[in-house]
């Protein structure tokens, strides 16, 4: 069983409320896509899921199905259930705003990530006690090089279809950003051209994958 596919419009964001124990799957329709994703506490903004966090949590740049996403406050608040993808994904990269765009040469207004995500809530008649520049960058092709210190940006492995499911460990707010990237040559094919991505709220049991415990260093 699942919810209606909802559409998210190239170089714009949507939101969606997540039960815990619900699961929302995020489809890269033409395979060529970046999306952003933040997640929030339902019951209080002011705890956000945390890049930084996570990755200590995890022990990992990139994450596999099993491990979670946790907040601010250390707490798990989604974790990756399924992925039909490469498995290429990214958690260092800040979200595009309208200062990214501007060093890149744009003059004038650009649609950004940021703004993205602002819009998506808005939508709910939510609003972000602050800006969360640290997204997981979702299906972004962001990979550590041989000297262990230089990361290499290149386009996305995606192909049309494939797609990541979340679960939400406990009451959340989920907002995506069809990444209007543009300009540095992330998605959008040979174009270089955002295109629409998709997600949908879905009831499958994903009980046979429970979530990692957090990594704790091996005693002396």
């Amino acid at each position: 069983m699942s919810e209606t596919l909802q559409t998210i419009p190239a170089g714009h964001g949507r939101a969606l409320h997540l039960a815990a124990g619900r699961t929302v799957r995020l489809v890269n329709t033409h395979g060529t896509q970046v999306v952003d994703c933040w997640a929030w506490n339902a019951a209080d903004l002011a705890e956000h899921m945390s890049m930084e966090a996570s990755r200590v949590w995890t022990q990992r740049l990139n994450p596999l199905v099993g491990d979670s996403f946790v907040t601010t406050r250390r707490r798990p608040i989604l974790t990756v259930v399924e992925d039909t993808s490469p498995g290429v994904h990214d958690t260092f990269m800040a979200a595009c705003d309208c200062h990214r765009y501007r060093v890149l040469g744009v003059e004038g207004y650009h649609r950004n990530c940021l703004d993205n995500m602002y819009e998506g809530l808005a939508e709910l008649g939510l609003e972000p006690p602050v800006p969360i520049l640290a997204s997981f960058n979702v299906f972004m092709n962001i990979a550590v090089q041989p000297d262990g210190r230089t990361l290499l940006t290149g386009p996305t492995p995606c192909r049309p279809g494939d797609s990541i499911s979340l679960r939400a460990e406990m009451d959340c707010v989920v907002a995506f950003s069809a990444c209007p990237q543009d300009i540095v040559p992330i998605q959008g094919g040979a174009a270089n051209t955002p295109r629409d991505a998709h997600f949908e709220v879905i009831d499958a049991d994903f009980s046979s994958v429970p979530a990692f415990p957090a990594w704790v260093p091996a005693r002396r």
